[in-house]
């Protein structure tokens, strides 16, 4: 929908990653070797950028005709990981290390400027009993799409979402290329309610027919960067940083991510 214009000249997004995990980051049982709870011990900023940035940098071309400028990012304080940990480690002494830890503010909002004047924010919360959310908006000059809460929502420039009559009618007008081909089958395959397959059969299918990826070593490396740069911005009181350019001045001139299946679609499927 953004290529093709619906939504006219993109002027802002919003990712995120909300997710209640604090009983998770604490179970023994949980993530491996406790790595997440020992992040959260000892980083104070957005630890998950990718999450909600990513489809954002597709959308707005990040890379690929323009670029992350600078950022400010802000935390609140721990409001419940410490708490936890004191009440855990008096209980039991594997817990100990973390009775005194610097927790993770609950809450963290990165706010992003491209190049090109456009803004992103990011949030970041694992610990606060905050219904899940993986917030993605996009809001341009000539419309706004919203997802989570769900059902997905869609404007076509007024101050009121249309009806779910008409964005299913939208919904069929921009389906995408590979969600027509195999879009039903990924839905019975599952995984995420089917993006898993989508996600594996597109990286399979390009790499069979020799295209490029969705997304290079320089996205990869610019959506990671931001976890690292939340934390030193929180570090001096919400201080601006600049996003490093990992591609060199090649931001400028880069094509767009393809995202049609002209070149390749014909992988096929086994199950």
């Amino acid at each position: 929908m953004a290529r093709q214009g619906f939504f006219g000249e993109i002027v802002h997004s919003e990712g995120a990653y909300i997710h209640n995990l604090l009983d998770l980051n604490f179970d023994k049982n949980g993530y491996w070797e406790m790595w997440r709870l020992r992040q959260n011990a000892r980083r104070n900023g957005n630890l998950y950028p990718t999450h909600g940035l990513g489809p954002i940098c597709q959308i707005m071309n990040i890379n690929r005709g323009d670029k992350l400028d600078y950022m400010i990012s802000k935390s609140s304080i721990d409001f419940m990981m410490g708490a936890k940990a004191k009440e855990l480690a008096a209980k039991d002494d594997f817990y100990k290390p973390y009775a005194n830890a610097s927790f993770r503010g609950n809450m963290n909002t990165s706010s992003i400027v491209t190049n090109k004047g456009r803004t992103i924010m990011i949030q970041h919360d694992v610990s606060s009993p905050n219904v899940y959310s993986r917030i993605h908006k996009v809001v341009g000059t000539k419309g706004t799409a919203l997802k989570y809460p769900l059902p997905g929502r869609i404007s076509g420039g007024g101050e009121d979402w249309i009806s779910e009559q008409e964005v299913k009618v939208l919904e069929l007008k921009y389906e995408p290329a590979i969600v027509r081909k195999v879009g039903e089958l990924a839905r019975q395959v599952g995984g995420h309610g089917g993006m898993d397959f989508l996600m594996d059969w597109r990286t399979i299918d390009c790499l069979r027919n020799g295209l490029p990826l969705d997304e290079d070593v320089y996205d990869a490396a610019l959506w990671s960067s931001i976890a690292p740069l939340s934390e030193s911005s929180v570090g001096h009181n919400s201080s601006p940083v600049k996003v490093p350019d990992f591609t060199r001045g090649a931001w400028e001139y880069n094509k767009q991510v393809d995202i049609l299946l002209e070149k390749g679609g014909n992988t096929g499927v086994n199950l």
